[in-house]
């Protein structure tokens, strides 16, 4: 019986494989499409005021319970994944995704709204879990880096195509045409990963256990010093950008006076950067540097750039326009295209039956530290970047420190070689 549940297995992991650049499409559209659901919606959150009569600070919860809704749907979803496989909890998750955001679309209060908007994030959340699952299930080492770098390239830009398409549907619609979209936009994605993703874990290696097999599997992972550190230095980095986001529209237009167009040029540049950097990364260092060491190089260069950002905003330099203050972040920004998916990669080479598990925790930990430091960089008001560069320094040396006090140099997931390392939490 199990040799063939494994010859069908074996067959879809080929032809996975042989379709590389679709499969490459469909996960990146599942990781942007959280994202998509976050930040179209942000033109119209004025419109959305006016509309259900309600004060700007409820609506901003709408934005919190979907983020809160991706920090814990994917550590509901990965352990699901790992015990059902990958299609049936996706498929599920983008069912429920379409439905909820439908019933975003038709929400006659503010309440419900917010309420909608949590299952939406809950929902969404499956497609940022299992595709990092997935990734695993088909490659491992050098492999797996390239292609949570070339994830990067599809997932980084929808963070930043996804206002400019919003303000654009609220020119024929209104916010609620705006979910409308994001109903569609489902349904096609869906509809896609049913016809052409197939199952990548054979059904050997899944867990048939319940909540206690679950917690004890995420126990081993946490155990492991290798995984937790590359797990709290990725959460941190992580940190970093939830900063830059949450502050420097306020930093480049209310300090140092850039126009909103100028903003969103500077904001477009640096995600081009990250971008760029993440190919970077994928196609020339990996398989050639050791993973480890291109990380600690990005840690150190966000570290750098959050320390000049520092300086600057403290007046050590004198007065600085926006150009050096930009030059600053687009350098912190684009470091991310090194950090970011190289501690991805070697949190997951340290798992092979966990992987929906150690995704789990990976993201999970992420969005919750990210969430955690996002208000910090307005703790001294909108007239000041201390905060925002105190919060990208502090966090940027602790990833750094767990990366060094966790992992140190023994982990054996950082060569440069063809293959990858598969000791860790499971072995």
């Amino acid at each position: 019986m199990r040799e063939a549940e494994a010859a069908p297995a074996g067959s879809s992991l080929r032809a996975t494989r042989r379709t590389s650049l679709l499969v490459t499409l469909i996960l990146g559209s599942l990781t942007a499409t959280p994202p998509l659901a976050m930040d179209m919606y942000l033109p119209s959150l004025p419109e959305v005021t006016r509309s259900l009569g309600a004060s700007a600070a409820t609506v901003q919860l709408t934005l919190t319970a979907c983020l809160a809704g991706m920090a814990l749907g994917q550590i509901i979803v990965g352990p699901m994944s790992d015990k059902w496989g990958r299609r049936r909890p996706l498929l599920a998750g983008l069912a429920v995704y379409v439905v909820a955001t439908a019933l975003c679309a038709v929400a006659p209060t503010v309440e419900l709204l917010v309420a909608f908007r949590l299952v939406q994030g809950l929902a969404g959340a499956a497609g940022i879990v299992i595709s990092r699952a997935v990734v695993r299930d088909l490659y491992d080492g050098v492999a797996m880096a390239r292609f949570f770098s070339t994830l990067m390239l599809i997932s980084g830009v929808a963070p930043v195509v996804a206002p400019l398409i919003g303000g654009q549907i609220l020119r024929f619609t209104d916010w609620r045409g705006v979910f409308v979209v994001l109903v569609v936009v489902g349904v096609v994605l869906g509809a896609i990963v049913w016809a052409k993703l197939p199952e990548t874990l054979p059904v050997a290696e899944r867990h048939a256990g319940g909540v206690r097999d679950t917690l004890s599997a995420m126990r081993r992972l946490l155990a492991d010093r290798a995984f937790t550190g590359y797990m709290l230095a990725g959460g941190f980095a992580f940190a970093s950008l939830f900063a830059y986001v949450a502050a420097s529209p306020f930093v480049m237009q209310e300090i140092y006076g850039a126009s909103p167009q100028t903003f969103s040029l500077l904001f477009g540049l640096n995600s081009i950067g990250l971008v760029v950097v993440g190919q970077i990364n994928g196609k020339i260092l990996v398989g050639r540097v050791r993973l480890d060491r291109v990380l600690r190089l990005g840690l150190v260069v966000v570290i750098a750039a959050s320390t000049v950002l520092l300086l600057m905003s403290l007046g050590v330099f004198g007065e600085v326009g926006l150009v050096p203050v930009a030059a600053a972040l687009f350098v912190l920004m684009s470091a991310m295209g090194i950090s970011l998916p190289n501690t991805q990669a070697l949190a997951l080479m340290r798992v092979r039956h966990s992987a929906g598990s150690a995704s789990a925790l990976l993201g999970t930990s992420s969005f919750l530290i990210g969430a955690v430091a996002s208000p910090l960089v307005g703790i001294a008001g909108e007239d000041t970047a201390v905060p925002m560069a105190v919060v990208q320094l502090v966090a940027s040396v602790l990833a750094l420190g767990f990366l060094v006090f966790l992992v140190g140099s023994g982990s054996g997931n950082g060569s440069g070689s063809r293959g990858g390392s598969r000791r860790g939490a499971e072995n």
